[in-house]
């Protein structure tokens, strides 16, 4: 790692923390040369996996258009960045598990939903509306009468 004030390449790393329940590890560092003190974070990152795309063309998958979806979704209502950060995890942790270098878009959306759907039943009814493409309030009304059968059948 190179330090952000000399530039030198060699650092040693003082004390490795967990965080995000597991899934990130924090480490404090301090640079051989001059001494300076800073903290990195190392976390999972999907590696080499395609997204198909409805249309049929495929990109890499993007951590940054998941985030930006699941936010605006999730805007203006009571869940911390942290609570974000952790459902972007499992979400990504549902798709690696799966094995395969490409999946469709379809899917992700699927995923997304199931575990939206636990953290905040307005954002997964926004997101539902989007991805869905629902055209009128009818759309709306019947997804929302099936959330409530889900939550009648707990």
């Amino acid at each position: 790692m190179k330090c952000p004030s000399c530039h030198n390449t060699d650092t040693s790393v003082m004390d490795s923390r967990v965080t995000d329940e597991g899934l990130a590890i924090r480490r404090r560092r301090e640079c051989d040369r001059c001494g300076y003190r800073f903290s990195t974070i190392e976390e999972v990152e999907i590696l080499n996996l395609t997204v198909i795309k409805r249309d049929g063309h495929r990109e890499p998958y993007s951590r940054e258009k998941m985030e930006s979806g699941l936010r605006k979704s999730l805007e203006k209502r009571p869940i911390t960045a942290q609570a974000i950060k952790r459902l972007i995890g499992q979400i990504e942790r549902d798709m690696q598990v799966r094995g395969r270098t490409e999946i469709t878009s379809h899917h992700i959306g699927e995923i997304a939903m199931k575990r939206l759907q636990r953290v905040d039943q307005v954002a997964y009814i926004r997101f539902a509306s989007v991805y869905r493409q629902f055209q009128d309030v009818a759309s709306f009304r019947r997804e929302l009468n099936q959330l409530a059968k889900r939550r009648t059948k707990k």
